[in-house]
């Protein structure tokens, strides 16, 4: 039963990811002075799956959400700039997160996560033009990347505040269930 359940919790949470991910394709950018920046919200599920599960569950979630996004709504190079700007931002965010709560907050993690998502992408499109010269992009997107990132920490912060009430909640309904 425990099994199932984490796969159907990790099956949710790539759904939500990846519907949110492609919604925010739909959009028009929200940045006009920042062509291609874009506020993340799939990023808000891999938050959340850094302190809801496994690491190695949450990498896989990761991976789960790029790959079905892409083949939903994407195409080559969109999954490359994804999967870099993901996997800098994903293991940066590990990173700050074993400081430990007293030190960094959520909504830090997740700055820490926005910005190391742009330089992975910028990494990338250096590559591919084969020049250093997309790195003067990096001031505004550092910018913009923080900024989305404080963002999606506060919505992260306030979502896990609710999943720790349901989880309580489903504790106490299931322990009731047990004494009858």
């Amino acid at each position: 039963m425990a099994k199932t359940k984490k796969t159907l919790f990790i099956s949710l949470l790539v759904a939500q990811g990846v519907v949110l991910g492609l919604l925010e394709n739909m959009l028009p950018y929200p940045f006009a002075f920042a062509p291609g920046a874009k506020l993340g919200l799939a990023n808000l599920i891999t938050v959340i799956s850094l302190f809801t599960m496994r690491n190695r569950d949450s990498f896989f979630l990761v991976w789960l959400r790029l790959l079905l996004t892409t083949l939903l709504g994407g195409t080559v190079s969109t999954f490359l700039y994804s999967a870099s700007g993901a996997m800098l931002s994903y293991a940066g965010m590990l990173g700050v997160k074993k400081l430990g709560p007293q030190r960094v907050s959520i909504i830090g993690i997740s700055a820490a996560g926005g910005f190391l998502h742009n330089i992975g992408q910028l990494i990338v499109a250096a590559m591919i033009a084969q020049s250093w010269s997309v790195m003067l992009y990096l001031p505004v997107l550092s910018f913009l990347g923080v900024l989305s990132g404080i963002f999606i920490g506060m919505a992260a912060n306030y979502l896990l505040q609710r999943v720790k009430t349901l989880q309580e909640f489903q504790l106490a309904y299931e322990r009731r269930n047990l004494t009858k």
